[in-house]
């Protein structure tokens, strides 16, 4: 069997998970579960343990101005509150406006 040229490949859930976050709005649960068609839960455990301490990634979690929960990708350097760290990544959970 041949395999399938590797520039035609179809974008994983992980990859679609992340194009959402990285959004300067980032994205809400509802959004990412349809996406990815995993529950609420598997995609705060994804996010957790895949992005934050597998892959190191900074997620920031907050309220926009109707409440509904964003989370998205942010780099260290764009907010001080962040602190860069050797050891896992650390959480910064910010109420937007």
């Amino acid at each position: 069997m041949s395999q399938p040229n590797s520039k035609s490949r179809q974008p994983t859930k992980q990859d679609r998970i992340i194009t959402l976050l990285k959004r300067p709005k980032g994205a809400t649960l509802a959004e990412l579960g349809k996406a990815s068609e995993w529950q609420e839960h598997s995609i705060r455990g994804f996010i957790s343990g895949t992005l934050k301490k597998r892959l190191k990634l900074h997620v920031e979690s907050g309220k926009d101005a109707k409440g509904v929960r964003r989370y998205r990708i942010v780099e260290p350097a764009s907010n001080p509150k962040i602190k860069k760290t050797t050891g896992a990544a650390v959480t910064l959970k910010q109420v937007a406006g």
